[in-house]
C-alpha cells in the first residue's frame, strides 16, 4: 500500500443487520452458501476475471452470491476491485473510501491505496469516511472465505451512463493490467415488482449479460425494460474484464427474495455471473 502507514479501520455499519455479526455464525452462513450440495457447477474454459453478486441481506440474497463467489476459491488474486452504486449522495460521480482498512467479523481487508491514488489521477475520484454504503461490503465475507491474501478497491457509482461506465471499465483495466485481479460487480435486479412482472425484467438484464453487451445493460434499465440498480457497475466491469481477456460470461444463479420470504406481491431479483 501507499500513502500514510497509520491504519484507519472502517468499522462496518451493517454487521449484525445485514449479516451475521458473530464470525463463527457468519462463517458458517457464508459457507454454506458457498457449498450449497444442490447447486449446479459450471465449467471455466478460460480464466475468471469478474463476477456479478448481488448486495441485499445475507439471508436474501447470499444463496444467489454463493453461486458466483465459490468460483473465487483457488484463484492468485492480490486486489480486488469491488463497483457498486452509490445508494447515498456523495459530493462525486464515483467514491471511494478514506479508511486504510475494511472490518467485518471475519477481519480486516487492507484498501489497494495505490490504486486509489492511481485512479484519483484518472478519473475524480470522491474519498469519504463514515459511508453507510452496504453494497461494496457485503461480499467481502465471501471473499475472505475463499481467498487468502488481497487487497481491495472499493468503488461505487452515482454517474451509471454507459458513457460513464465504458471509461471507468476502460480506465480500470489500463491501470490493472499487470496486477493479479479480480473484478466484482455488485448489484441487485429489480425492485418491489409482483414475481411474475420482476422475472421478465431480470431476464431482459441477463440475457444483456449473457450476450456480453454491456452497453444493453443500461439501455434496457433507461427504457424500463430490465432493471438493475448497479447497471454502471455491471457495465463497467464487463468493459474491464473484457480487455484484460474476458470473451464470455455465464449466468450461475438467479432468484427473487419471494423464494426466501414467500411474499410474491413485491420481489427483489437476484442475479449471479461469471466473466470469463
Amino acid at each position: 500500500m501507499s500513502g500514510s502507514t497509520f491504519i484507519r479501520v472502517r468499522p462496518s455499519p451493517i454487521a449484525g443487520t445485514w449479516y451475521p455479526g458473530n464470525p463463527d455464525t457468519l462463517t458458517e452462513m457464508v459457507d454454506a452458501f458457498l457449498e450449497n450440495p444442490t447447486d449446479q457447477t459450471f465449467r471455466l474454459n478460460a480464466p475468471l476475471r469478474g463476477l456479478l453478486t448481488p448486495h441485499a441481506g445475507m439471508r436474501f440474497s447470499g444463496g444467489v452470491a454463493g453461486k458466483a463467489f465459490r468460483y473465487a476459491r483457488g484463484l492468485d488474486v492480490d486486489v480486488v476491485v469491488v463497483i457498486s452504486p452509490s445508494h447515498h449522495l456523495f459530493d462525486a460521480d464515483l467514491v471511494s473510501t478514506a479508511y486504510t482498512h475494511y472490518e467485518t467479523p471475519l477481519g480486516r481487508v487492507p484498501v489497494a491505496l495505490d490504486l486509489v491514488d492511481r485512479l484519483a489521477a484518472e478519473i475524480p475520484l470522491g474519498r469519504v469516511a463514515k459511508d453507510p454504503e452496504h453494497a461494496v461490503e457485503i461480499g467481502l465475507p465471501f471473499l475472505q472465505r475463499t481467498l487468502d491474501h488481497f487487497e481491495l478497491l472499493p468503488l461505487s457509482m452515482l454517474d451509471q451512463s454507459w458513457r460513464y461506465s465504458e471509461k471507468l471499465g476502460q480506465v480500470l483495466a489500463r491501470l490493472l493490467k499487470n496486477r493479479k485481479v479480480l473484478l466484482v460487480a455488485s448489484s441487485d435486479l429489480s425492485h418491489f415488482y409482483i414475481n411474475e412482472t420482476a422475472r421478465l425484467l431480470d431476464a431482459t438484464i441477463l440475457n444483456a449479460v449473457a450476450d456480453y453487451h454491456p452497453a444493453e445493460i443500461i439501455q434496457a434499465d433507461e427504457q424500463g425494460r430490465g432493471f438493475a440498480c448497479g447497471r454502471g457497475a455491471i457495465a463497467a466491469v464487463m468493459v474491464a474484464a473484457k480487455a484484460l481477456g474476458a470473451t464470455q460470461a455465464t449466468i450461475v444463479g438467479y432468484a427473487t427474495s419471494g423464494e426466501i420470504n414467500h411474499d410474491l406481491s413485491k420481489v427483489v431479483g437476484y442475479g449471479a455471473a461469471l466473466f470469463n
